[in-house]
């Protein structure tokens, strides 16, 4: 199992997990062509939101309503092959988000707030990259796992902003706010087409002064369970 890393910002996270990938990568095939690809990384972040320094200095501003819609529109939008909003909402008939708050309403210690994006036998061309969340109470606050089969880390801002997106809408139901954000990728990967363009931002990032090195390593924390009531906070959830 990797070291937990933490970070600060997506932008940080963002920056890092590209620099992994180029850094300690090898050669290796995908559907789209070749990849470099790294091995797998676990994480947490404290802070995600589109107003984040990085994001606005290096990202793409014109994907955000795309993968926006990718979270949160039941039905698939293209290019996209499957809709993380229609799988966490209505899968096999469940709308899952209403069902995991349902649990930590009920049992606020519970472990078991664990929800699949995957079905048994499902066209493998359409398996997402996101397979599972879960959520758990700690300290009064919604804390949110997301484990990735495969994540294409030149991308991967764009999918971790709107995550906290969804721990929100859970948040809000429980009526408590968002703590940190951890993050499971098992196959980080660049495609070999997005190299240039990843080595571009990195250097830029190092020009700025921006994304450097910030993590701090340490075993995952193994907080006690919140054997309180669920209460309403009423800090501003971490964006």
């Amino acid at each position: 199992m990797p070291d937990l890393l933490r970070f600060v910002s997506c932008g940080e996270t963002w920056i890092w997990l590209m620099r992994h990938v180029r850094n300690n990568g090898g050669p290796a095939e995908d559907d789209r062509g070749p990849i470099i690809e790294a091995p797998a990384v676990l994480f947490e972040i404290a802070g995600l939101g589109w107003e984040d320094p990085i994001l606005r200095s290096y990202g793409d501003a014109g994907k955000i309503p795309l993968y926006s819609r990718k979270f949160s529109e039941n039905t698939v939008v293209p290019p996209f092959k499957y809709s993380y909003g229609g799988r966490l909402r209505r899968f096999l008939g469940v709308d899952q988000l209403r069902w995991v708050a349902g649990v930590l309403r009920a049992k606020p210690y519970s472990k078991s707030g664990w929800i699949s994006l995957t079905a048994p036998g499902e066209s493998p061309d359409a398996v997402p990259c996101l397979t599972s969340l879960a959520f758990r109470l700690r300290d009064g606050r919604l804390v949110m796992t997301a484990a990735f089969r495969s994540q294409n880390a030149y991308t991967s801002y764009l999918n971790y902003v709107p995550l906290r997106s969804i721990q929100g809408e859970v948040a809000d139901d429980l009526g408590v706010s968002c703590g940190s954000m951890r993050v499971f990728v098992d196959v980080p990967h660049i495609y070999a087409a997005d190299a240039a363009a990843v080595g571009e931002i990195l250097r830029l990032s190092e020009r700025d002064g921006l994304g450097g090195e910030t993590s701090v390593r340490g075993p995952a924390g193994r907080p006690g369970r919140d054997r309180g009531r669920l209460r309403p906070d009423g800090a501003r959830r971490a964006s």
